[in-house]
């Protein structure tokens, strides 16, 4: 991707891909652009700069991460980060990221169980726990969502980034 380098009138040629196949035949379904909470099976190593999560929790549902499709970076610094400062400096940022600025993006294919209760007669429908008549099934649900986290800190009291899910995808086919 060919990137304008902000106040020099130049461009650079911005590393994006780190796998092969984020190019696949994928459409976006829905944009979400909201909070999660993450879960690792081991922390990271460096907490700014964080791999690929093993699941995640939105909105009060667990998704486990089943396959890292592809992951990349945007370092493009936003609202007032955007203008302080010097261009020479902005063009090296723009490829490594500075303090509090950018993203770490990952697509990712998931895995989601929901219980579906049968009632006697053949209806189904969602519920939360056993009622007597009704047996449940396990149901696992594939989807593909971008995820990431970015790096700007939301005060000055809690200077973590935080992690959201961007918007889910399907196939174009």
């Amino acid at each position: 991707m060919i990137s304008p380098v902000y106040g020099t009138g130049k461009t650079y040629i911005q590393p994006k891909v780190l796998c092969d196949n984020m190019y696949m035949d994928l459409i976006p379904l829905h944009f979400f652009d909201q909070p999660i909470e993450v879960i690792f099976n081991s922390p990271p190593t460096r907490e700014k700069a964080p791999d690929c999560p093993n699941g995640f929790i939105w909105e009060a549902k667990t998704y486990r991460i089943t396959e890292m499709l592809s992951s990349w970076t945007d370092f493009k610094r936003r609202g007032k980060m955007a203008r302080n400062m010097r261009p020479e400096h902005a063009a090296v940022a723009a490829t490594r990221g500075s303090l509090n600025v950018g993203r770490y993006y990952f697509r990712v294919r998931v895995s989601s169980s929901s219980s579906i209760a049968k009632h006697p007669g053949g209806t189904a429908g969602r519920t939360e726990g056993r009622t007597a008549g009704r047996t449940e099934e396990q149901t696992t649900e594939e989807q593909i969502f971008d995820i990431y986290y970015d790096r700007a800190m939301k005060n000055v009291d809690d200077r973590k980034g935080q992690w959201f899910v961007y918007r889910e995808m399907r196939s174009a086919a």
